[in-house]
């Protein structure tokens, strides 16, 4: 395919559709590339010359609805459109998969960057850079402070029993994807089980919030918050846990994953943490423990990678090394356990 027609992307249904449900959207010939793909779901952006969207599908010859839930998205992101949240106003959901393959949604396009790694956020220099972190914290708390039930989500999750159901799902995660001994993970999901805290009351939560999935814009401000896919009513403090995790330095050289940790001028864990805790008002005594979950659940995602590639099953730049620091993630999760 032409990288304007890209797989999973009929452009002349998709017109076909638009031009039925929203008459005059559209005022010329659509073009479109794939922004993101793999595993997760798969973004196109959509332009016609004039004005530009975004297509999100599930990846290609996909098996699990529920991991790729457009219309759990699409809820999720008209819900809070009309909020202070950034999020891409939404324009349409298709569930007809006779359209493109699959079920999808389309939203406008929003102007901003994905800050990945350290060294993509060195151009901002220091000041920028802080200032880009703390606007995620500031973001965040907007966030879960939105009431579900006024914006219709109020059975969007089952918040009861959250951190217990979390933590057996990625236990059972692991079991499914592994092959070798791993050092302490029994031991520090048996530690997570055992210190399991009392839960403030449930907010909508995103379950991947981290600078790379939000776009920040030309004044160093969020325009948007993407990749609903893990989201639901839960623990807000989840959130704040992994976004602290991706805060720490992982001491490891040129580490397949990218944490923004070690760029010049980004805040420390313990500051995101008294900024949450003075915006939102919650109490955060046991952000420890969010923390540790958080090194736990990425050393699960990451070993299931790491099984992958064992089985010639993941090919690409990076996947030979991902191995070598799941042992990081879990001696990060212990010792972030203990200080607590």
């Amino acid at each position: 395919m032409s990288p304007d027609h890209p797989p999973g992307l009929d452009l002349d249904r998709l017109r076909g559709l638009l031009d039925r449900e929203r008459p005059g959207l559209v005022s010329g010939p659509l073009t479109g590339r794939l922004i993101e793909g793999g595993r997760s779901n798969l973004t196109y952006a959509v332009g016609d010359g004039t004005s530009r969207w975004v297509v999100r599908r599930p990846p290609l010859g996909h098996v699990l609805a529920t991991a790729h839930d457009m219309k759990r998205e699409h809820r999720v992101i008209s819900a809070l459109h009309p909020t202070d949240v950034p999020v891409p106003r939404p324009v349409l959901l298709c569930e007809d998969e006779e359209v493109l393959g699959a079920p999808f949604y389309v939203m406008e396009f929003v102007e901003g960057t994905p800050y990945r790694t350290a060294d993509q956020l060195l151009p901002l220099g220091p000041e920028r850079t802080r200032s880009a972190v703390l606007s995620l914290v500031d973001t965040l708390v907007e966030l879960h402070a939105v009431d579900p039930a006024e914006v219709g989500l109020a059975d969007f999750g089952r918040p009861e029993g959250f951190l217990d159901r979390q933590l057996r799902r990625w236990g059972k995660q692991l079991d499914a994807s592994r092959n070798r001994e791993l050092a302490g993970i029994e031991e520090l999901h048996a530690a997570l089980g055992r210190r399991l805290p009392v839960s403030p009351a449930a907010t909508v939560v995103h379950g991947d919030y981290r600078l790379d999935n939000v776009l920040i814009g030309a004044d160093d401000r969020i325009n948007a918050i993407l990749d609903w896919e893990m989201s639901t009513l839960g623990d807000p403090l989840t959130d704040l846990g992994l976004l602290v995790m991706y805060s720490m330095p992982l001491g490891m050289a040129d580490s397949p994953v990218s944490t923004t940790a070690e760029a010049p001028g980004h805040p420390s864990p313990a500051e995101l943490i008294e900024r949450y805790a003075e915006r939102s008002g919650r109490d955060v005594s046991a952000v420890s423990w969010y923390t540790a979950f958080a090194w736990f659940k990425l050393a699960v995602i990451l070993e299931g990678i790491h099984y992958r590639y064992t089985l010639g099953q993941t090919v690409g730049r990076g996947f030979d090394r991902i191995g070598d620091l799941v042992p990081v993630f879990i001696d990060h999760g212990l010792t972030t356990l203990q200080e607590g």
